[in-house]
């Protein structure tokens, strides 16, 4: 190892994108949305780029129209949050959530502190920790999913948390936050920040981002990757009180947002009715595999307020198949693969993301194929 290094980094691995899928596979391990940006839409902003954005000039770095437009959205979308009460110095605007979660992790942690987190859940908050230096704190979850609470509460007491990381709904396993795991959050001192991660919202219905306008030690998530269809852009935003995004200001990277990529979220939430309309075509498709899935003895699964479903082998589908529950999952994971359906393996079960309509029914098929 090079003599400059940080030692730890010899214990680390490099997060390993996705490689370039050939076009015939069904691509439904990455939780992005089976749909493409309209027709009309990317035409616009072409148009956009090419009579109106200086390639040779740093774009705006202070994101002022979008940081309004988010907010005009954030208050439209939360039923608890009265019009206007959330402005620009409510948000922080990120290259990704992941830029976010780095700036979170840097303004709180470095050298002072552990991070919480509860898996299985969202794995770049132990990996952005752990590039940075900050111990992981991994508490468990029960069966169901639920986080155990009486070990979350040990942590804090036992460990110097700094941030306690929680995904609404979940990912890989797709349910959300209870009321008893809000309320212990909502009883957490004032020194540790509660990250609540609303990835999937649109799909939810489940916000608390009237805790992050109430709370000083809260800040909600979201991102554009996912309902709103732009994933190649790599855009996320934070809403909090303005003291904290002040913070979240001061520590990230300076023009941080390329031009086209703020002109493609500014594009689609003018065009939110029309792109959020496929929301409920997904839940639908939700609805369908989810009683699908019910019907196979073989396999076990979780209620899902996401685009994605979360299963694992039934104790019917270990005894069939005669293999251990990591066996099983894994020739079901290279079998769909085998024959087009990309899922994903993670967390000790199988989470599928929800595609097209046609994507959905042959995953059905294959997986028949495969569990008879």
């Amino acid at each position: 190892m090079l003599p400059f290094l940080r030692a730890d980094l010899a214990k680390l691995k490099a997060y390993q994108p996705h490689p370039p899928i050939p076009e015939p596979y069904d691509q439904l391990d990455t939780n992005e949305s089976p749909i493409d940006l309209p027709t009309e839409i990317k035409a616009s902003l072409a148009a956009h780029y090419q009579q109106i954005i200086a390639a040779n000039r740093y774009p705006d770095g202070g994101h002022k129209s979008l940081k309004r437009t988010i907010a005009e959205y954030v208050c439209e979308s939360a039923a608890d949050i009265a019009a206007h009460q959330i402005t620009t110095e409510n948000i922080s605007v990120g290259n990704g959530s992941d830029e976010l979660i780095r700036s979170l992790l840097i303004a709180t942690a470095i050298g002072n502190g552990s991070i919480l987190v509860a898996s299985p859940t969202f794995s770049m908050y132990g990996i952005l920790a752990q590039t940075l230096g900050i111990p992981v704190v991994d508490v468990g979850r029960g069966e169901d999913f639920q986080i155990n609470l009486e070990q979350a509460q040990a942590a804090v007491e036992e460990f110097p948390i700094r941030a306690v990381f929680m995904v609404h709904p979940n990912s890989p396993t797709a349910n959300p936050l209870t009321s008893a795991e809000i309320d212990w959050l909502r009883q957490l001192p004032d020194d540790v920040l509660v990250v609540i991660d609303e990835a999937y919202f649109e799909f939810s219905g489940h916000t608390l981002v009237a805790d992050s306008l109430s709370r000083s030690n809260w800040v909600v998530l979201r991102t554009f990757s996912k309902a709103f269809r732009l994933a190649a852009h790599r855009v996320g935003y934070a809403v909090a009180q303005a003291e904290l995004i002040n913070a979240l200001e001061k520590v990230r990277l300076p023009y941080n947002l390329p031009s086209f990529s703020q002109a493609a979220a500014l594009a689609a939430l003018s065009h939110r009715t029309e792109l959020l309309a496929a929301v409920e075509t997904t839940r639908q498709e939700r609805e369908n595999l989810t009683a699908w899935l019910a019907q196979q003895p073989m396999i076990t699964q979780w209620p899902s307020a996401a685009n994605f479903l979360y299963c694992r082998l039934s104790n019917k589908g270990l005894s069939q198949l005669g293999m251990t529950q990591a066996e099983g999952l894994h020739h079901i994971f290279t079998q769909l693969r085998q024959q087009g359906t990309l899922i994903r393996y993670t967390g000790g079960g199988l989470r599928i993301s929800l595609g097209t309509a046609a994507e959905n029914q042959r995953t059905q098929a294959h997986l028949q194929s495969i569990i008879g």
